[in-house]
Protein backbone atom coordinates (compact mmCIF):
# COMPACT_ATOMS: atom_id res chain seq x y z
CA UNK A 1 0.00 0.00 0.00
CA UNK A 2 1.68 3.34 -1.09
CA UNK A 3 1.82 6.15 1.37
CA UNK A 4 -0.56 9.02 0.77
CA UNK A 5 1.54 11.91 0.21
CA UNK A 6 3.15 9.74 -2.22
CA UNK A 7 3.43 10.78 -5.94
CA UNK A 8 0.73 8.76 -8.03
CA UNK A 9 0.40 6.65 -10.95
CA UNK A 10 -1.94 6.00 -13.82
CA UNK A 11 -2.44 3.67 -15.39
CA UNK A 12 -3.31 1.05 -12.05
CA UNK A 13 -1.18 -1.75 -11.72
CA UNK A 14 -2.75 -4.73 -13.03
CA UNK A 15 -3.78 -7.04 -9.83
CA UNK A 16 -4.36 -10.33 -9.80
CA UNK A 17 -8.41 -11.23 -9.32
CA UNK A 18 -9.82 -12.86 -6.12
CA UNK A 19 -11.91 -16.03 -6.00
CA UNK A 20 -12.72 -19.55 -4.31
CA UNK A 21 -10.34 -21.53 -4.32
CA UNK A 22 -10.25 -24.82 -6.95
CA UNK A 23 -11.47 -28.13 -6.19
CA UNK A 24 -14.00 -29.36 -3.34
CA UNK A 25 -11.08 -29.50 -0.64
CA UNK A 26 -12.08 -26.65 2.59
CA UNK A 27 -10.70 -23.12 2.11
CA UNK A 28 -7.58 -22.37 4.19
CA UNK A 29 -8.94 -20.03 7.18
CA UNK A 30 -8.12 -16.23 5.66
CA UNK A 31 -7.60 -13.04 7.24
CA UNK A 32 -10.19 -10.55 6.71
CA UNK A 33 -8.17 -7.49 6.08
CA UNK A 34 -6.26 -9.67 3.77
CA UNK A 35 -9.92 -10.82 1.79
CA UNK A 36 -10.62 -6.99 2.10
CA UNK A 37 -7.87 -5.69 0.21
CA UNK A 38 -8.30 -8.83 -2.42
CA UNK A 39 -11.79 -7.48 -2.76
CA UNK A 40 -10.73 -3.86 -3.71
CA UNK A 41 -7.79 -5.12 -5.85
CA UNK A 42 -10.44 -7.44 -7.75
CA UNK A 43 -12.88 -4.36 -8.29
CA UNK A 44 -9.65 -2.39 -9.54
CA UNK A 45 -8.28 -4.35 -11.87
CA UNK A 46 -11.76 -5.51 -13.67
CA UNK A 47 -13.62 -2.13 -13.58
CA UNK A 48 -11.33 1.01 -13.86
CA UNK A 49 -10.74 2.22 -17.51
CA UNK A 50 -6.97 1.91 -18.48
CA UNK A 51 -5.87 5.22 -20.62
CA UNK A 52 -2.23 4.95 -22.45
CA UNK A 53 0.50 6.21 -20.50
CA UNK A 54 1.09 8.51 -22.81
CA UNK A 55 -2.63 10.46 -22.38
CA UNK A 56 -1.58 11.82 -18.57
CA UNK A 57 -0.53 14.83 -16.95
CA UNK A 58 0.42 16.01 -13.77
CA UNK A 59 -1.04 18.98 -11.55
CA UNK A 60 -0.40 19.75 -7.86
CA UNK A 61 -3.63 20.12 -5.68
CA UNK A 62 -4.35 22.46 -2.91
CA UNK A 63 -2.01 20.40 0.15
CA UNK A 64 0.87 20.23 -2.47
CA UNK A 65 0.35 16.69 -3.67
CA UNK A 66 1.53 16.09 -7.48
CA UNK A 67 -1.36 14.23 -8.96
CA UNK A 68 -1.07 12.51 -12.37
CA UNK A 69 -4.51 12.30 -14.03
CA UNK A 70 -5.75 11.29 -17.28
CA UNK A 71 -5.81 13.81 -19.82
CA UNK A 72 -9.71 14.41 -19.78
CA UNK A 73 -11.21 12.86 -16.40
CA UNK A 74 -14.34 11.32 -17.62
CA UNK A 75 -15.73 9.83 -14.42
CA UNK A 76 -15.36 11.99 -11.51
CA UNK A 77 -16.14 11.32 -7.73
CA UNK A 78 -16.55 14.67 -5.73
CA UNK A 79 -16.99 15.23 -2.44
CA UNK A 80 -17.67 18.23 -1.10
CA UNK A 81 -17.80 21.96 -2.18
CA UNK A 82 -20.43 21.72 -4.91
CA UNK A 83 -21.36 25.27 -5.48
CA UNK A 84 -17.72 25.71 -6.04
CA UNK A 85 -17.42 23.14 -7.80
CA UNK A 86 -20.06 24.18 -10.22
CA UNK A 87 -18.46 28.07 -10.41
CA UNK A 88 -14.89 25.88 -11.63
CA UNK A 89 -16.43 23.72 -14.22
CA UNK A 90 -19.86 24.92 -14.90
CA UNK A 91 -22.81 22.96 -15.64
CA UNK A 92 -21.06 20.73 -18.12
CA UNK A 93 -18.81 19.91 -15.85
CA UNK A 94 -21.51 17.33 -14.08
CA UNK A 95 -21.95 15.60 -17.07
CA UNK A 96 -18.84 13.93 -15.68
CA UNK A 97 -19.67 13.21 -12.39
CA UNK A 98 -20.65 9.82 -11.59
CA UNK A 99 -20.89 9.81 -7.39
CA UNK A 100 -20.78 12.19 -4.47
CA UNK A 101 -21.05 12.75 -0.97
CA UNK A 102 -25.06 13.31 -0.40
CA UNK A 103 -25.14 14.27 3.42
CA UNK A 104 -23.04 17.71 3.17
CA UNK A 105 -25.17 19.10 0.43
CA UNK A 106 -28.74 17.65 0.06
CA UNK A 107 -28.41 16.64 4.15
CA UNK A 108 -27.21 19.95 5.42
CA UNK A 109 -28.70 22.57 3.08
CA UNK A 110 -31.47 20.61 1.40
CA UNK A 111 -32.82 24.60 -0.08
CA UNK A 112 -29.90 24.98 -1.64
CA UNK A 113 -29.56 21.38 -2.84
CA UNK A 114 -33.45 21.85 -4.32
CA UNK A 115 -32.18 24.47 -6.31
CA UNK A 116 -29.19 22.66 -8.07
CA UNK A 117 -31.61 19.37 -9.11
CA UNK A 118 -33.48 21.55 -11.42
CA UNK A 119 -30.88 22.59 -12.94
CA UNK A 120 -28.69 19.02 -13.35
CA UNK A 121 -30.18 16.21 -14.33
CA UNK A 122 -28.35 13.45 -12.82
CA UNK A 123 -28.43 15.04 -9.35
CA UNK A 124 -31.12 13.53 -8.18
CA UNK A 125 -30.21 9.94 -8.45
CA UNK A 126 -26.15 10.62 -8.17
CA UNK A 127 -24.68 7.30 -6.50
CA UNK A 128 -23.43 8.63 -3.27
CA UNK A 129 -20.09 7.86 -1.66
CA UNK A 130 -20.51 8.13 1.85
CA UNK A 131 -19.08 10.96 4.67
CA UNK A 132 -16.27 10.31 7.17
CA UNK A 133 -18.32 12.21 9.92
CA UNK A 134 -20.31 9.41 9.73
CA UNK A 135 -18.58 6.61 8.79
CA UNK A 136 -20.44 6.00 5.95
CA UNK A 137 -17.01 7.00 3.00
CA UNK A 138 -16.61 3.47 1.31
CA UNK A 139 -13.78 2.67 -0.97
CA UNK A 140 -15.76 -0.07 -2.28
CA UNK A 141 -18.33 2.20 -3.20
CA UNK A 142 -16.37 4.89 -4.62
CA UNK A 143 -14.16 1.86 -6.63
CA UNK A 144 -17.67 0.17 -7.67
CA UNK A 145 -18.02 3.94 -10.07
CA UNK A 146 -14.99 3.53 -11.95
CA UNK A 147 -13.74 6.82 -11.28
CA UNK A 148 -10.56 8.34 -13.13
CA UNK A 149 -10.57 10.90 -10.46
CA UNK A 150 -11.74 11.06 -7.05
CA UNK A 151 -11.84 14.74 -5.33
CA UNK A 152 -12.10 15.21 -1.50
CA UNK A 153 -11.72 18.44 0.62
CA UNK A 154 -8.70 18.41 2.89
CA UNK A 155 -11.06 17.36 6.51
CA UNK A 156 -12.31 14.48 4.63
CA UNK A 157 -8.56 13.79 3.03
CA UNK A 158 -7.21 13.71 6.84
CA UNK A 159 -10.49 11.86 8.91
CA UNK A 160 -10.69 9.07 6.02
CA UNK A 161 -7.41 7.96 5.82
CA UNK A 162 -7.78 4.25 6.46
CA UNK A 163 -10.23 4.27 3.05
CA UNK A 164 -8.64 7.06 1.04
CA UNK A 165 -5.29 4.96 1.18
CA UNK A 166 -7.49 1.90 -0.43
CA UNK A 167 -8.61 4.03 -2.75
CA UNK A 168 -5.39 5.43 -3.66
CA UNK A 169 -3.99 1.72 -3.82
CA UNK A 170 -6.41 0.75 -5.99
CA UNK A 171 -4.75 2.99 -8.49
CA UNK A 172 -7.67 6.07 -8.56
CA UNK A 173 -6.26 9.98 -8.57
CA UNK A 174 -7.04 11.61 -5.65
CA UNK A 175 -7.05 15.32 -5.83
CA UNK A 176 -7.46 17.38 -2.30
CA UNK A 177 -8.79 20.64 -2.48
CA UNK A 178 -9.18 22.79 0.94
CA UNK A 179 -11.69 25.97 1.36
CA UNK A 180 -12.05 25.35 4.80
CA UNK A 181 -8.36 26.52 5.56
CA UNK A 182 -9.91 29.91 4.48
CA UNK A 183 -6.44 31.31 3.58
CA UNK A 184 -6.06 32.94 0.14
CA UNK A 185 -3.66 30.95 -0.86
CA UNK A 186 -5.19 27.22 -0.21
CA UNK A 187 -8.46 29.20 -2.11
CA UNK A 188 -6.15 29.96 -4.70
CA UNK A 189 -4.71 26.52 -5.23
CA UNK A 190 -7.86 24.77 -4.52
CA UNK A 191 -9.60 26.31 -7.57
CA UNK A 192 -6.90 26.57 -9.77
CA UNK A 193 -6.34 22.28 -9.47
CA UNK A 194 -10.04 21.77 -9.96
CA UNK A 195 -10.08 23.58 -12.83
CA UNK A 196 -7.28 21.93 -14.23
CA UNK A 197 -8.19 18.43 -13.28
CA UNK A 198 -11.94 19.85 -14.96
CA UNK A 199 -10.72 21.09 -18.49
CA UNK A 200 -11.46 24.63 -17.18
CA UNK A 201 -8.35 26.23 -16.21
CA UNK A 202 -9.22 29.82 -17.94
CA UNK A 203 -12.69 30.04 -15.58
CA UNK A 204 -10.68 28.90 -12.80
CA UNK A 205 -7.84 31.70 -13.07
CA UNK A 206 -10.62 34.53 -13.16
CA UNK A 207 -12.24 33.08 -10.22
CA UNK A 208 -8.80 32.77 -8.14
CA UNK A 209 -8.06 36.20 -9.37
CA UNK A 210 -11.06 37.88 -8.32
CA UNK A 211 -10.50 36.18 -4.66
CA UNK A 212 -7.36 37.19 -4.77
CA UNK A 213 -7.89 40.52 -5.79
CA UNK A 214 -11.00 41.26 -3.20
CA UNK A 215 -9.92 40.01 -0.11
CA UNK A 216 -6.36 42.12 -1.37
CA UNK A 217 -8.48 45.50 -1.67
CA UNK A 218 -10.76 44.69 1.48
CA UNK A 219 -7.63 44.33 3.77
CA UNK A 220 -6.25 47.06 2.16
CA UNK A 221 -8.79 49.40 2.84
CA UNK A 222 -9.05 47.97 6.27
CA UNK A 223 -5.37 48.68 7.58
CA UNK A 224 -5.68 51.73 6.26
CA UNK A 225 -9.02 53.04 8.00
CA UNK A 226 -8.42 51.03 11.24
CA UNK A 227 -7.38 53.07 14.10
CA UNK A 228 -5.74 52.08 17.71
CA UNK A 229 -9.00 50.79 18.85
CA UNK A 230 -10.36 48.07 17.28
CA UNK A 231 -14.11 47.26 16.79
CA UNK A 232 -15.49 44.57 19.22
CA UNK A 233 -17.17 41.71 17.60
CA UNK A 234 -19.38 38.89 18.51
CA UNK A 235 -21.44 36.07 16.31
CA UNK A 236 -23.48 33.12 17.54
CA UNK A 237 -24.54 30.82 15.52
CA UNK A 238 -28.79 31.22 15.56
CA UNK A 239 -29.98 27.79 14.79
CA UNK A 240 -32.10 27.59 18.47
CA UNK A 241 -33.40 31.28 18.83
CA UNK A 242 -33.07 33.57 21.13
CA UNK A 243 -33.52 31.01 24.06
CA UNK A 244 -30.49 28.71 22.97
CA UNK A 245 -26.85 30.13 23.15
CA UNK A 246 -25.48 29.29 19.46
CA UNK A 247 -21.57 28.45 18.85
CA UNK A 248 -19.07 31.36 18.72
CA UNK A 249 -15.55 30.78 16.60
CA UNK A 250 -12.13 31.05 17.27
CA UNK A 251 -9.64 32.63 15.01
CA UNK A 252 -8.88 28.83 13.41
CA UNK A 253 -11.95 28.57 12.06
CA UNK A 254 -15.18 30.46 10.40
CA UNK A 255 -16.17 33.60 11.23
CA UNK A 256 -13.75 34.17 13.86
CA UNK A 257 -11.15 33.51 11.01
CA UNK A 258 -12.68 35.82 8.93
CA UNK A 259 -12.47 37.97 12.30
CA UNK A 260 -8.60 37.70 12.56
CA UNK A 261 -7.87 38.50 9.30
CA UNK A 262 -9.54 41.86 9.17
CA UNK A 263 -8.14 42.63 12.69
CA UNK A 264 -11.39 43.28 15.27
CA UNK A 265 -11.57 41.86 18.75
CA UNK A 266 -13.90 39.16 18.74
CA UNK A 267 -15.48 38.41 22.18
CA UNK A 268 -15.15 34.84 21.74
CA UNK A 269 -11.39 34.42 21.40
CA UNK A 270 -9.87 32.55 24.71
CA UNK A 271 -13.27 31.64 25.83
CA UNK A 272 -13.65 28.06 25.01
CA UNK A 273 -10.79 25.35 24.25
CA UNK A 274 -11.29 24.06 20.48
CA UNK A 275 -12.72 25.95 17.63
CA UNK A 276 -16.47 26.52 18.40
CA UNK A 277 -18.90 26.54 21.09
CA UNK A 278 -21.28 28.35 22.97
CA UNK A 279 -20.08 31.18 25.68
CA UNK A 280 -21.61 32.39 28.35
CA UNK A 281 -24.07 35.13 28.06
CA UNK A 282 -22.71 36.97 30.81
CA UNK A 283 -19.43 37.41 28.85
CA UNK A 284 -21.59 38.94 26.08
CA UNK A 285 -22.67 41.41 28.54
CA UNK A 286 -19.29 42.17 29.91
CA UNK A 287 -17.57 42.57 26.52
CA UNK A 288 -20.43 44.99 25.56
CA UNK A 289 -19.98 44.35 22.10
CA UNK A 290 -20.01 47.31 18.71
CA UNK A 291 -21.20 44.48 16.79
CA UNK A 292 -23.73 41.51 17.02
CA UNK A 293 -23.94 39.10 13.96
CA UNK A 294 -26.39 35.88 14.10
CA UNK A 295 -25.92 33.05 11.61
CA UNK A 296 -28.41 32.74 9.97
CA UNK A 297 -29.65 30.36 7.31
CA UNK A 298 -32.29 28.16 5.52
CA UNK A 299 -32.54 24.87 7.82
CA UNK A 300 -34.96 22.66 8.41
CA UNK A 301 -36.93 21.63 11.61
CA UNK A 302 -35.71 24.75 13.05
CA UNK A 303 -38.56 26.47 13.41
CA UNK A 304 -36.76 29.30 15.61
CA UNK A 305 -33.74 29.78 13.81
CA UNK A 306 -33.10 33.46 11.94
CA UNK A 307 -33.68 32.66 8.85
CA UNK A 308 -31.55 33.87 5.24
CA UNK A 309 -31.16 32.20 1.90
CA UNK A 310 -32.83 31.90 -1.70
CA UNK A 311 -36.52 33.08 -1.26
CA UNK A 312 -36.08 34.62 2.01
CA UNK A 313 -37.69 37.88 2.29
CA UNK A 314 -35.79 40.95 3.97
CA UNK A 315 -39.16 41.19 6.54
CA UNK A 316 -38.70 37.18 7.23
CA UNK A 317 -35.37 37.69 8.20
CA UNK A 318 -35.85 40.56 10.50
CA UNK A 319 -38.70 38.86 11.88
CA UNK A 320 -36.67 36.07 12.93
CA UNK A 321 -33.75 38.13 14.31
CA UNK A 322 -35.61 40.56 16.32
CA UNK A 323 -36.35 38.17 19.56
CA UNK A 324 -32.50 38.66 19.65
CA UNK A 325 -32.44 42.21 20.61
CA UNK A 326 -35.01 41.38 23.66
CA UNK A 327 -32.91 38.92 25.35
CA UNK A 328 -32.01 39.89 29.21
CA UNK A 329 -29.57 42.49 29.16
CA UNK A 330 -28.97 43.42 25.70
CA UNK A 331 -30.74 46.42 25.11
CA UNK A 332 -27.94 47.92 27.04
CA UNK A 333 -25.27 46.54 24.88
CA UNK A 334 -24.10 49.46 22.18
CA UNK A 335 -24.36 47.17 19.41
CA UNK A 336 -28.02 47.19 20.05
CA UNK A 337 -28.65 51.09 21.03
CA UNK A 338 -26.49 51.54 17.67
CA UNK A 339 -28.78 49.33 15.34
CA UNK A 340 -25.36 47.33 14.86
CA UNK A 341 -27.57 43.77 15.58
CA UNK A 342 -27.19 41.43 11.77
CA UNK A 343 -28.13 38.78 10.59
CA UNK A 344 -25.40 36.91 8.27
CA UNK A 345 -25.88 33.65 6.21
CA UNK A 346 -23.78 30.90 8.15
CA UNK A 347 -22.95 29.11 4.58
CA UNK A 348 -21.65 32.37 3.00
CA UNK A 349 -18.01 31.55 4.88
CA UNK A 350 -15.42 29.07 4.13
CA UNK A 351 -16.40 29.61 0.25
CA UNK A 352 -15.01 31.15 -2.73
CA UNK A 353 -17.19 34.14 -2.29
CA UNK A 354 -16.73 34.34 1.69
CA UNK A 355 -15.19 37.56 0.29
CA UNK A 356 -18.77 39.07 0.33
CA UNK A 357 -19.61 38.32 3.66
CA UNK A 358 -16.05 39.77 4.89
CA UNK A 359 -17.07 42.88 2.86
CA UNK A 360 -20.03 43.50 4.72
CA UNK A 361 -18.40 42.98 8.02
CA UNK A 362 -15.69 45.65 7.08
CA UNK A 363 -18.25 48.12 5.54
CA UNK A 364 -20.29 48.06 8.76
CA UNK A 365 -16.91 48.40 10.77
CA UNK A 366 -15.52 51.09 8.57
CA UNK A 367 -18.03 52.45 6.41
CA UNK A 368 -16.08 55.43 5.42
CA UNK A 369 -13.56 53.06 3.48
CA UNK A 370 -16.08 51.68 1.64
CA UNK A 371 -18.27 54.00 0.63
CA UNK A 372 -20.00 53.02 -2.58
CA UNK A 373 -19.55 49.23 -2.14
CA UNK A 374 -22.09 46.74 -1.66
CA UNK A 375 -21.91 43.20 -0.83
CA UNK A 376 -24.92 41.96 -1.55
CA UNK A 377 -24.67 43.61 -5.18
CA UNK A 378 -21.35 41.39 -5.15
CA UNK A 379 -23.08 38.72 -4.36
CA UNK A 380 -25.38 39.15 -6.99
CA UNK A 381 -22.95 39.52 -9.69
CA UNK A 382 -20.96 36.43 -8.60
CA UNK A 383 -24.18 34.31 -9.13
CA UNK A 384 -24.89 36.57 -12.33
CA UNK A 385 -20.72 35.37 -13.61
CA UNK A 386 -20.28 31.98 -12.06
CA UNK A 387 -23.53 30.53 -10.81
CA UNK A 388 -26.32 29.07 -12.74
CA UNK A 389 -28.45 29.23 -9.85
CA UNK A 390 -30.29 32.91 -10.25
CA UNK A 391 -29.40 35.24 -6.88
CA UNK A 392 -32.40 35.68 -4.95
CA UNK A 393 -33.57 35.72 -1.19
CA UNK A 394 -31.99 37.64 1.91
CA UNK A 395 -28.39 36.74 3.08
CA UNK A 396 -27.07 39.52 5.36
CA UNK A 397 -28.75 42.66 6.58
CA UNK A 398 -29.05 44.40 9.99
CA UNK A 399 -31.99 43.97 12.28
CA UNK A 400 -33.47 47.86 11.04
CA UNK A 401 -34.13 48.68 7.71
Amino acid sequence: MCSPAARLSWPPRALPRCGPSAGLEPEPRRDPMTTRRQILAALAATSLPLPALAQTRTITDAIGREVVLPRQSQRVVNMFNYEEFTAIAGLDGWQRVVGMNRVVWEGWRPAIFSRYRELIPNLATMPDVGNTDEGTFSAEKVISLRPDLLMMPAWAWTAGSTVRDQIVAAGIPVLVFDYNAQTVERHVASTLAIGAAMGTPGRAAELAERYRRNIGDILDRVGRAAGPTRPKIHLELGQGGKDVIGNSYSAATMWGRIFAMLGVQNVAEGRFTGNYAPIAAEAVLAANPDFLYIGASSWTNRPNAVRTGYGVTAEQTRASLAPYATRPGWSGLAAIRNGELHAIEHGLCRTLFDDTAMLYIARRAWPGAFEGMDPVAALANYHARYLPVPFSGTWMLPWRA
